[in-house]
């Protein structure tokens, strides 16, 4: 299913032929440092990653981490979407590009369609999103895209602490605030 198309991005939801991709997204060494290690080191387990997560999300809340890929040549560079997480109140907003596709405002195009999606199909009043204090280029980008940070987190019992930055989505007619 099409999510949304921007001027440079094809953002759509993910299939089980998505599983090459997948295993080569988790395992590079900046999702692993940044995100977290998923410990999915075969197709078999990526195939079940997606089964169980993004494609579950869809099943169950409408909305999930997606496949973002070039618009042109449909080539996979990295995943943007909403997850619902038990220990968070609201809608976490995630995203992670191949690195050979970071800094080239990919992320920023595909967070701002997935944010323009939360306010206007699912009329989200509130998105958050947490990350690693020292990653310094998820909370700028975190920052352009209207984020202010508000607290501290552990999304489980004796993970480190994360930083929670919250934000509201644009609206139908109207703006982010």
């Amino acid at each position: 299913m099409l999510v949304a198309d921007t001027a440079r991005l094809r953002i759509r939801h993910f299939s089980l032929d998505d599983d090459a991709f997948i295993l080569r997204l988790l395992n590079d060494p900046a999702f692993i440092q940044n995100i977290v290690d998923k410990g999915v080191r075969t197709l078999d387990a990526a195939r079940d990653y997606l089964r169980l997560g993004p494609m579950a999300s869809y099943d169950r809340h409408g909305f999930g981490l997606n496949c973002v890929e070039l618009r042109d040549s449909r080539t996979p560079i990295g995943m943007c979407g909403l997850i619902r997480r038990e220990t968070l109140e609201d809608p976490d907003l995630g995203y992670a590009l191949l690195p050979e596709y970071c800094s080239k405002g990919y992320a920023f195009e595909a967070a701002s369609a997935v944010m323009a999606q939360a306010g206007e199909e699912f009329g989200m009043r509130r998105v958050v999103a947490v990350t690693n204090a020292d990653n310094e280029r998820s909370i700028a980008l975190l920052k352009r895209l209207g984020f202010r940070f508000e607290r501290m987190v552990a999304l489980h019992e004796g993970e480190p602490t994360l930083e929670l930055y919250a934000t509201s989505p644009p609206t139908p007619g109207g703006a982010a605030s």
